[in-house]
């Protein structure tokens, strides 16, 4: 191909990724059918990114699926009667183009992939959301709440409850969510209605609330109705504590964003979320950590046994370190997080076993806390019940990551440049660093990154979904292992 084909083809790409926009925008917005290119969404996606989502395809499948291969499902799509869902171009269009050599069995094909669809357990009305906290997490979840929101997405963020209250509250609460060090500056528009004590983030109306206690709250008076509330703070994560969220009126459900003690289920979605019942009130998402590694372990377990392991986990700073010495209550998170590796301990490891339960007792931690903001690893030395070797372990992965019922929490890079900072707004639980896999006889090293702060709250947004009784079917199916 000469210099100047390479410049044409690009430029008909963009041409195509500009085309696509619109389209995906209205299937969202009209029908509620999100639309992902290898398990990456891509709503609100620029030209560039959907360009980007399209090169995934040469990692997983060694094939190339261009806009010229999406574009023409994605306008029949368009025509088509469908119902909420997620729907995969990227993978659709990689069974097509491997069976067809044009598009005149195209519509033939769709039909047939969206024939045995399930239907969507959506909702009636709109579920309300409310955030018990706006930290780090919570600031997070709000993005992706008000990315999501739309014609076609049941739940509504109506209410974020935080301390405060003195002059100037409102602004700076605006400047956290539209300022991110970390994340990048938030995509849309915020207003503050001092009047009414609210945001208005992208059109969505969000009361705030100022409360010391959730006693103090009455949802009912802002018209908040059966509310899932998400506590973010921590405070509490006890089922006596977090009871305490369900005795203001208009709570309905309670969603720990931390590890739940005692007999509260702890959700690592994609692996035990069918634990969830309507009947439960309250319910947590685990940890980032737990989160990260439990997808990984049960596809290894799933296919080789897991008999024993140890996981350790590098781990970016937290908000629970100080920032230069002084008292801490905890061992060593005195000292200044900036300036140390801090060595601490992680109840992540034995927490695996509440979400995945084949794999009680087997499994110890440790944990690193390393002087970076944010995007951790976590390393898992494993003793298998099967012998395997590096190349079919990480075709064993790579395939998990693509079409399996995991697929929307694991994925895999094969880069050997790979450092902390490129995971900086993933959306999956971890990223298998393929090119660190260590195999020997029964015995291998998994590396698995995961940002402990983005990918973690689309964990949390999937919980909320499942709690609320949001199930979107998924096109084409995935393989089950």
């Amino acid at each position: 191909m000469s210099p100047e084909q390479h410049l044409t083809q690009w430029q008909q790409s963009q041409a195509d990724a500009e085309t696509m926009s619109p389209l995906i925008s209205k299937l969202y917005r009209e029908k509620g059918v999100e639309i992902q290119i290898y398990g990456r969404a891509v709503i609100n996606a620029s030209t560039i990114d959907l360009l980007k989502s399209h090169r995934v395809a040469r990692w997983y499948t060694g094939q190339e699926v261009t806009t010229a291969h999406t574009l023409p499902i994605l306008e029949a799509l368009a025509q088509m009667p469908l119902s909420p869902c997620r729907i995969d171009i990227g993978r659709l269009a990689n069974v097509y183009w491997r069976d067809h050599e044009d598009l005149a069995q195209l519509d033939d094909f769709l039909k047939t992939a969206i024939a045995d669809l399930p239907p969507s357990t959506s909702l009636k009305e709109p579920r309300d959301i409310v955030l018990y906290g706006f930290g780090r997490i919570g600031r997070l979840v709000t993005r992706l709440m008000v990315e999501k929101s739309g014609p076609g997405y049941p739940l509504r963020l109506r209410a974020i409850v935080v301390r405060g209250g003195k002059d100037g509250d409102l602004e700076k609460r605006a400047s956290l969510l539209r300022r991110d060090s970390v994340h990048g500056p938030f995509n849309g528009s915020i207003l503050v209605d001092h009047a009414r004590n609210a945001l208005i983030v992208n059109g969505n109306y969000i009361q705030i609330i100022y409360a010391n206690h959730p006693s103090e709250v009455d949802y009912e008076a802002h018209g908040i109705k059966n509310a899932v509330v998400v506590d973010n703070t921590g405070m509490w994560r006890d089922v006596d504590g977090l009871s305490n969220h369900l005795t203001a009126k208009g709570a309905g459900k309670v969603l720990l964003t931390a590890p739940g003690k005692g007999d509260i289920k702890n959700i690592v979605f994609g692996v035990n979320h069918g634990d969830i019942k309507d009947s439960d009130t309250i319910v947590s998402a685990a940890s980032c950590t737990t989160n990260a590694i439990t997808p990984v372990l049960k596809a290894m377990n799933d296919r080789y046994g897991v008999e024993s392991g140890h996981i350790e986990t590098v781990h970016s700073f937290t908000n629970d370190q100080n920032l230069i010495d002084n008292f801490h209550k905890g061992d060593r998170r005195g000292r200044a997080a900036s300036l140390n590796m801090v060595l601490t301990s992680t109840g992540a490891a034995k927490a695996v076993a509440k979400a995945l339960p084949a794999l009680k007792g087997k499994l110890t931690g440790n944990a690193i806390r390393v002087p970076t903001p944010n995007v951790s690893m976590a390393i898992a030395n494993l003793n298998l019940g099967k012998e395997v070797d590096r190349d079919s372990l990480n075709a064993y992965l790579r395939e998990t990551a693509l079409m399996s019922p995991l697929a929307g929490q694991i994925d895999y890079t094969q880069s050997t440049e790979i450092v902390s900072s490129d995971i900086v707004g993933s959306r999956y639980a971890g990223v298998v660093d393929s090119e660190a896999t260590i195999a020997d006889g029964n015995r291998c090293v998994l590396y698995i990154w995961y940002d402990n702060e983005f990918g973690y709250s689309c964990q949390v947004i999937h919980c909320i979904e499942q709690m609320a009784g949001v199930q979107y079917p998924v096109i084409p199916a995935v393989n089950q292992h």
